[in-house]
């Protein structure tokens, strides 16, 4: 990267010197013979870098580095030193210098300290970037809810983001935004400079969730050759997000039971506990009520989780939010595929009001991803959408829960429907019911992922 570099050094050739190797190098650079001119000159200007002299006449180094790092606080600070000064050098960096280089007549020091100082600023403009794109992306005013429904969540969240501690529970079916709102939750709330730690029960198998949860001191186990920093030690100061908290065995619901209570936990083969500090959000697509009363779900836990319940609306309940959620996931998508799609033509807008997502925003997003590929126009028109919106037909292929096994019904109305239509149906449906993941679908189907693309590409194309 190129940055705006203070040298500041009163031996004017080494001044010189250096001001003429950054300067090859593209930089902007200032050279000053004191640090006074130095702080004088932040009122017009500040610097990304400062290579400073530690002893000068007048303001030392180490006097200037508070009133540097107070006025230009995300400045990195690098100390020239001579030989006999190493330890005050070192007693710069304790109070907040980055590094420090040793004067040498050709100065080849300069370079490798410089070019990791530049490193350094480039991952935090970007850290600083990309946390600034994502509080953006869920903040409270960009929150679609055109719709009663939305509406009601919304003020809801809004009596809920300034308290730092209430555990929130987010029940809805799957693909309505839990996540999501989950997010907002964090990012506008009173933790919103923290981490936010995100896990999905069903994704970690039940044998290795308490070490992730937890994590373990060396030795725990074998393969454990080192300490490991578990999920609710990194969620420290932040938010700790637990998605399909219902699917989490009874022995589990037991630990973090007794985590909320205490406040505390024990590392697998810890000595001691450690305290920590986190709000919990949990998700679920279950009925957490009916799973206490079947004995599935822990009534205990289900009551510390059950402080604020938000039931988050499917698509089909809030159908005047359908328009602007493809609006701006056309605008997603068109960004990244290169498109410039910036329209949504009424009937096509009607066809996917009339629909009724079963797999709610995430289906939608799906669809708009598809039709966006497709669209050789700058309005997304019906014949961008895929053949179930444009001409719906009775549904052949039903998802369903018995037990713990899920199962699909078919039903083929003889002489108007073909086995290609009954295929086309199941395959789309057991990618409903797998939240869209196509590894899941085809290991549900005994297809090999390959195969499941190749189906799915053939649909596209009828």
């Amino acid at each position: 990267m190129l940055a705006d570099i203070f040298v500041v050094e009163d031996d004017s050739a080494v001044r010189s010197a250096l001001i003429r190797r950054l300067t090859k190098q593209r930089h902007r650079v200032r050279g000053f013979d004191s640090g006074e001119r130095a702080l004088e000159a932040l009122d017009q200007d500040v610097p990304d870098l400062v290579l400073m002299d530690l002893k000068m006449p007048g303001m030392t180094g180490l006097e200037v580095l508070p009133h540097l790092r107070q006025r230009a606080p995300h400045a990195l600070v690098i100390m020239l030193t001579a030989f006999g000064t190493v330890e005050d050098a070192v007693e710069a960096m304790r109070r907040g210098a980055y590094d420090f280089i040793v004067k040498t007549i050709d100065l080849q020091s300069v370079d490798p300290v410089v070019e990791k100082a530049l490193e350094l600023l480039k991952l935090r403009r970007r850290v600083a970037f990309e946390a600034e794109s994502e509080a953006g992306a869920y903040a409270l005013t960009d929150l679609v809810a055109d719709s009663q429904a939305m509406q009601q969540l919304l003020a809801q969240i809004q009596d809920v983001t300034p308290n730092p501690k209430v555990t929130v529970l987010l029940q809805g079916e799957t693909g309505t935004g839990k996540e999501f709102i989950a997010r907002v939750l964090h990012h506008n709330g009173a933790r919103a400079a923290g981490p936010f730690v995100g896990i999905n029960c069903t994704a970690i198998p039940k044998e290795l969730f308490e070490s992730e949860l937890f994590g373990f001191e060396r030795g725990a186990f074998t393969g454990a050759a080192q300490r490991k920093i578990g999920l609710l030690e990194q969620a420290e100061g932040g938010t700790l997000f637990l998605d399909e908290i219902g699917d989490l065995d009874l022995a589990m619901q037991a630990k973090l039971l007794r985590v909320l209570q205490e406040r505390s936990f024990r590392r697998l083969s810890g000595a001691g506990d450690i305290a920590v500090d986190f709000r919990l959000i949990a998700a679920t697509n279950r009925d957490l009520k009916r799973e206490v009363a079947q004995g599935a779900f822990r009534e205990d836990l289900f009551f510390r989780l059950n402080v604020v319940c938000f039931e988050i609306p499917p698509l089909r309940r809030r159908a005047e939010d359908i328009r602007p959620l493809c609006l701006r996931a056309m605008a997603r998508y068109a960004r990244d595929f290169g498109k410039d799609v910036q329209d949504l033509s009424e009937e096509a807008s009607a066809m996917l009001e009339r629909h009724t997502f079963p797999g709610n925003v995430r289906e939608l997003e799906n669809i708009i991803e598809r039709a966006i590929i497709f669209c050789r126009g700058r309005t997304l028109t019906p014949q961008d959408l895929p053949r179930d919106i444009r001409d719906p037909a009775e549904q052949i292929a039903t998802a369903f829960t018995q037990g713990d096994a899920q199962r699909v019904r078919v039903e083929m109305a003889l002489g108007k429907q073909t086995l290609a239509d009954v295929e086309a149906a199941v395959i789309q449906e057991v990618l409903r019911a797998s939240d869209y993941n196509k590894s899941l679908a085809s290991r549900q189907l005994g297809l090999t992922r390959f195969a499941l693309e190749r189906r799915l590409k053939k649909l596209e194309e009828q």
